[in-house]
C-alpha cells in the first residue's frame, strides 16, 4: 500500500480540491481509495471539517474525524509533539484499511498557526509518505511558483526522491501553463540534477467560482423576500445598477445579479421582465433596506413568484458591492454540486499515471463509480461517433450536446429551427460550439419520404403517409440512423419511452440473434457498479426471453468493463420455493446457461442472496454467483423499476440508462425528468453501443 501527503507551497493552493481531485482520479485508475485530514482547519467550529465533511459525502469513503486544532495546540504547547504524532498515526490506520492507496491532507499555512509546515513534515515522516506539493500559480510568475516550491523541497528533506510530484493549480487563462510548467521544470533539475514529475496543471476555471444566491443571502444576512430558486441560481456577473434601465438590458444575462436600490422601480421592472421572458438571472438585490412601491410589486408579482431569487439587505450599494466583492471562494458545505463540479474537474486536469505505478496493481478486481464513468468517457472519446437528438429545441438536450463537444464526447446533430435553438441556448446561457451540428426538419425531411416507403412497403406505407410521420423529429432522426448517417440516436427528454422505441422498432429492428429490445440501467453503487435488467421495456416477459435479457445483460455489462456474474432474481433461492413465478425464473435460468455456458448465471435468486455475500454463503453456499453477483436480472418490469427506483432514491445512487439492447442500431431512451449530466451519459454510452455494433 501506498501513502501520499498533499502539502501546499503557499497560500491559496486550493489543498481541499485537489486532495478531493486526487482521490476521484485515483479511483478512475480502479484503485481503492482512503482519505484522511488528521488536523483540522476552519475558524468556524459549528461547520463540519470540509474536506472530511466531502470526503464523505461525495466520494463515498469514510475517513475519521480529525484532531481539533484546540487540542493539537494544546499538545504543542505541552511539549507533547509525540503524542500528537501516535494520535495522527492511529487516524492514518483508520484510513488504511482494505485500500490500496491512502490521500493524506497537509495543514494549510495560517499567519495564526505559524507551525503548519513543521507539521506537515513531521506527519509525511511519520507515515513514511510520498510527498505532492501544491503550487498555486494564482498572481505570481515562474520565478515566484519555483521559489515557493524550491523552498518546499527543501523542508521535506531537500531531497526530490522523497517528493512524488507537483501539482500546478489555479492557472489563469493569461498565463501560458505550458512555459510556465516548462520554468518550473527546468528550475528544479537545475537545483536537483532530476527531474520532479509535473502532475497536473490546473486551470482557473472561473465558472467554478460562482456562489449560489443563497450564499449571498448568507454572507449579507439579507431578507429573503422570495426564495424562488436561491439554492440553485449561480452568481456568474453583478450588474450595479448606475445606470438607466435601457442601458442595464444587455447586461440582463443568465446567472447576473441585480443589484439596485429598491426605490429603482424602472430597474425592477426591467429585472422583472427579463425573468418572465425565461432569462434565469441569479438574482434581484435590494440595497438600502428599501422595496419598490406596492403596486410596482404587484405589477412584477409573476416574476417575484416565479424562480427568481428577491433579497433585500440594510447595507447600501457600495458596501453591498464590496461585501460581494470580498466574498470567501471555499465552497460551501452544503453546496454539494458546485464541490462535486470543481471535483471532477480537478481530477481532469490530473495526470496519476506515475503515481498508479508506486502503487501496483490494485488487491481486487472490481469496477467503482468513478472508474466507470471516466472509461465510459474515455472510450466514447475514442469512438468519435455522431449521435442525433430529436429533441433540439430542449434546453438540457442543448447543455448536453454543448458539454459533449467542448469535452470531445460525441459529434451531435440537433433537429430544429436553427434561430429558435440559439435562442434557447442564449436565455440558458449557453454558448453552442460551432461543431454542434442543427438541421432543420423541414429542410431535409423530403430525404426520407421515399427511404422509409420502402423500408416499410410490407406495411402499406405510402409517400403521404410517411411524410406525416416524419413530421415526428424522432420517427425523422431513426430514418437518419436506419440510412447510416448517424451512428445513433437519444430521445426521451420530453417524449415518451413508447414514443422512442415504437420507430426503432419498425425502422431499425431487433439484432440478429435477438428475439426482444430490453433494457439496463447501470446502478453506481459506492463501491461497484451493477447492472439492472430489465426495468424499462418489458412488463411480463416469458421464460425464453427472460433468457434473453440475461445474455443481453451479461453482454451489456462486459462492454462496460462490468464482469457479469449473473443472478435470475426472485422471490426464492434455489429449490427452496415453488409457484409459476418461480418456475418461469427456473426455466429462464436453464434456457440462458444452456445457450451461453461461458457466462456465470444462476437463479432463482433472492436479492439480499444474490447481493450480500455472507447471505450468499448461508443461502447458495455452492454458488459462485450468491453474493457477489453485478447482473441483476428481474422477473418482470413491475421488479424491476420498482426496485431500480427504491434503491437510486433510498440509497442517494446514481443510475445511468436505460439503455436498450437488442437493436440493430444503437436508440436509447431518457427519463423526463433527466438532468443535463444523465443526458451526457446516455450520449456516451450510446456513443460507445455505436463502437460495438458490428456494421450491418
Amino acid at each position: 500500500m501506498q501513502t501520499f501527503f498533499l502539502a501546499p507551497t503557499g497560500f491559496n493552493a486550493g489543498l481541499t480540491s485537489v486532495s478531493l481531485g486526487a482521490i476521484r482520479s485515483l479511483e478512475q485508475a480502479g484503485l481503492r481509495v482512503g482519505f484522511v485530514k488528521p488536523i483540522a482547519q476552519g475558524a468556524d467550529q459549528k461547520e463540519p471539517e470540509r474536506s472530511t465533511h466531502f470526503a464523505r459525502s461525495i466520494c463515498r469513503l469514510n475517513p475519521p474525524e480529525p484532531i481539533s486544532m484546540e487540542r493539537v495546540e494544546h499538545l504543542l504547547s505541552q511539549g507533547q509533539v509525540d503524542q500528537l504524532m501516535e494520535e495522527v498515526v492511529s487516524l492514518y490506520q483508520q484510513a488504511a484499511q482494505n485500500v490500496d492507496v491512502v490521500i493524506v491532507e497537509g495543514l494549510v499555512p495560517d499567519q495564526k498557526q505559524v507551525f503548519s509546515t513543521f507539521l506537515n513534515t513531521k506527519i509525511a515522516r511519520n507515515l513514511q509518505a510520498q510527498t505532492i506539493l501544491v503550487c498555486s500559480a494564482a498572481s505570481m510568475d515562474g520565478k515566484e511558483v519555483a521559489e515557493q516550491l524550491e523552498m518546499s523541497i527543501q523542508a521535506f528533506g531537500g531531497n526530490a526522491g522523497q517528493i512524488a510530484g507537483f501539482i500546478l493549480n489555479r492557472v489563469s487563462p493569461e498565463q501560458d501553463s505550458q512555459q510556465l510548467a516548462a520554468e518550473l521544470q527546468a528550475f528544479i533539475s537545475q537545483k536537483k540534477s532530476a527531474a520532479l514529475p509535473l502532475l497536473g496543471i490546473i486551470p482557473l476555471q472561473q465558472d467554478l467560482l460562482a456562489p449560489r444566491a443563497l450564499d449571498v443571502s448568507r454572507l449579507l444576512n439579507a431578507r429573503v423576500l422570495h426564495a424562488g430558486q436561491q439554492e440553485s441560481r449561480r452568481v456568474r456577473s453583478m450588474v450595479v445598477t448606475a445606470r438607466t434601465a435601457p442601458n442595464i438590458v444587455p447586461l440582463l444575462k443568465p446567472g447576473a445579479l441585480i443589484i439596485a436600490p429598491g426605490e429603482r422601480e424602472d430597474v425592477v421592472m426591467a429585472t422583472s421582465m427579463a425573468a418572465m421572458n425565461g432569462v434565469p438571472l441569479a438574482g434581484l438585490l435590494l440595497t438600502c433596506d428599501s422595496e419598490p412601491d406596492p403596486r410596482i410589486q404587484q405589477l412584477c408579482h409573476q416574476a417575484f413568484t416565479s424562480g427568481l431569487p428577491v433579497m433585500a439587505t440594510e447595507l447600501n450599494t457600495l458596501e453591498t458591492s464590496t461585501a460581494l466583492t470580498n466574498m470567501s471562494q471555499q465552497v460551501p458545505s452544503d453546496d454539494m454540486e458546485r464541490m462535486e463540479r470543481v471535483i471532477e474537474f480537478v481530477a481532469e486536469h490530473l495526470d496519476v499515471t506515475c503515481l498508479k505505478e508506486r502503487v501496483g496493481e490494485p488487491r481486487e478486481n472490481r469496477l467503482p463509480p468513478p472508474a466507470f464513468r471516466f472509461q465510459l468517457m474515455e472510450k466514447a472519446r475514442k469512438a468519435n461517433k455522431r449521435i442525433v437528438l430529436p429533441e433540439g429545441n430542449e434546453p438540457r438536450t442543448i447543455q448536453a450536446a454543448a458539454i459533449c463537444h467542448e469535452k470531445g464526447i460525441a459529434r451531435c446533430v440537433l433537429l430544429g429551427n436553427r434561430e429558435e435553438i440559439l435562442q434557447v441556448a442564449e436565455a440558458q446561457g449557453v454558448t453552442l460550439p460551432a461543431s454542434v451540428e442543427i438541421l432543420d426538419p423541414n429542410e431535409i425531411r423530403g430525404n426520407y419520404i421515399e427511404p422509409m416507403v420502402e423500408l416499410r412497403k410490407g406495411k402499406g406505407l405510402n409517400a403521404p403517409m410517411a411524410e406525416q410521420q416524419l413530421e415526428d423529429t424522432v420517427v425523422l432522426g431513426t430514418m437518419m440512423l436506419a440510412m447510416d448517417e448517424v451512428d445513433g440516436l437519444v430521445s426521451g427528454a420530453v417524449h415518451t419511452t413508447a414514443n422512442t422505441i415504437r420507430p426503432a422498432l419498425q425502422l431499425i429492428k431487433t439484432a440478429p440473434g435477438s428475439s426482444i429490445v430490453s433494457s439496463v440501467f447501470f446502478m453506481l453503487m459506492p463501491e461497484q457498479v451493477y447492472v439492472y435488467g430489465d426495468c424499462a421495456v418489458n412488463p411480463d416477459p416469458t421464460a425464453e426471453q427472460l433468457a434473453d435479457i440475461a445474455i443481453q445483460s451479461a453482454d451489456s455489462a462486459t462492454a462496460f468493463g462490468v464482469s457479469p456474474r449473473v443472478a435470475m432474481i426472485s422471490y426464492s433461492t434455489g429449490s427452496s420455493g415453488s409457484g409459476s413465478d418461480v418456475e418461469k425464473v427456473r426455466e429462464a435460468t436453464r434456457i440462458a446457461r444452456e445457450k451461453r455456458p461461458d457466462l456465470l448465471i444462476d437463479g432463482p435468486m433472492q436479492y439480499d442472496a444474490a447481493s450480500v455475500e455472507s447471505v450468499g454463503r448461508q443461502k447458495a453456499p455452492d454458488s459462485q454467483v450468491a453474493g457477489r453477483a453485478t447482473v441483476f436480472v428481474f422477473p418482470d418490469l413491475n421488479t424491476g423499476n420498482t426496485t431500480y427506483k427504491a434503491v437510486q432514491r433510498s440509497a442517494n445512487v446514481v443510475s445511468v440508462g436505460p439503455m436498450l439492447q437488442g437493436l440493430r442500431k444503437p436508440v436509447n431512451d431518457l427519463s423526463r425528468g433527466a438532468l443535463v449530466d444523465d443526458i451526457v451519459y446516455t450520449i456516451a454510452l450510446t456513443a460507445l453501443q455505436a463502437e460495438q455494433t458490428p456494421a450491418r
